[in-house]
């Protein structure tokens, strides 16, 4: 079956959530070079994926040590769309920011304003999600009844970007949010198991406090899923759709 864009971005999606559940693996790195390669058979529309397959790939270089084959996997990036400069002020991203070529692919990217309030939302949403999956796990503790919580999610914007380097973006938003989802339901079904063996074998369980302990889950669910759509994107008014240089290198704080 021939590709489309909609399949390879599933299957990217997928390759980057095993990456962060399951750690890096040649198999995984294989992979991304596959999506490089069929993306670029697709055209200018497969152009923002062979971008997420030399972003992922770079990032791995790195993390290994290999900073020249990370500014070029990079370089290769931008030349394919990637405009994320949050996310080259993230930690892992900073070492390269005294890197003549680095600052040089840099300097290349544009985005508009509007977009660049979508990438700043976007990466905001990722730290979110990542501390209220840490909090949903400390309130799961001790807790007796079989029911199992996800995550509450913000609506993903449905605006149309100006520039399909936003698009990298929001599969990075979704790759996050499906890992913590798989984290969170693993160690929330292997709870609710146990709680069901408590049950069965008539142990130590106590079905009163396991109805409270579900109502105030039930309760901690819908409060969460509101304040998560409360957080949705809304374009700015006025927000320009001109592209222009990123802001310079250094002066954006990567959302904590």
């Amino acid at each position: 079956m021939a590709d489309t864009v909609h399949s390879l971005a599933a299957r990217a999606h997928d390759l980057l959530v095993g990456f962060l559940t399951e750690g890096p693996s040649p198999a995984g790195a294989a992979g991304l070079q596959d999506v490089v390669a069929r993306g670029t058979a697709l055209g200018p529309d497969g152009a923002w994926l062979v971008a997420v397959g030399h972003t992922c790939l770079g990032v791995l270089d790195l993390a290994h040590g290999r900073a020249d084959q990370a500014v070029l996997r990079l370089d290769a990036a931008v030349a394919h769309g990637f405009n994320d400069c949050v996310m080259l002020h993230s930690a892992p991203l900073r070492p390269l920011h005294g890197d003549p070529r680095f600052q040089a692919l840099y300097q290349r990217m544009r985005i508009t304003q509007g977009d660049l309030d979508e990438v700043l939302w976007l990466h905001q949403e990722m730290q979110i999600m990542a501390r209220e999956a840490q909090d949903a796990s400390v309130d799961d503790i001790g807790r007796l009844d079989t029911g199992v919580s996800p995550l509450p999610q913000a609506p993903m914007p449905t605006r149309a970007p100006h520039t399909p380097g936003v698009l990298v973006t929001r599969l990075d938003l979704s790759v996050t949010r499906s890992a913590l989802q798989r984290v969170a339901l693993k160690a929330q079904f292997r709870r609710s198991g146990g709680n069901t063996a408590l049950d069965l074998i008539d142990g130590p369980w106590d079905p009163v406090r396991a109805r409270r302990d579900a109502w105030d889950a039930d309760a901690s669910d819908s409060r969460r899923q509101r304040a998560a759509e409360a957080r949705a994107f809304v374009e700015r008014p006025g927000a320009g759709a001109v592209l222009l240089p990123c802001p310079p290198l250094g002066t954006i704080a990567y959302p904590a």
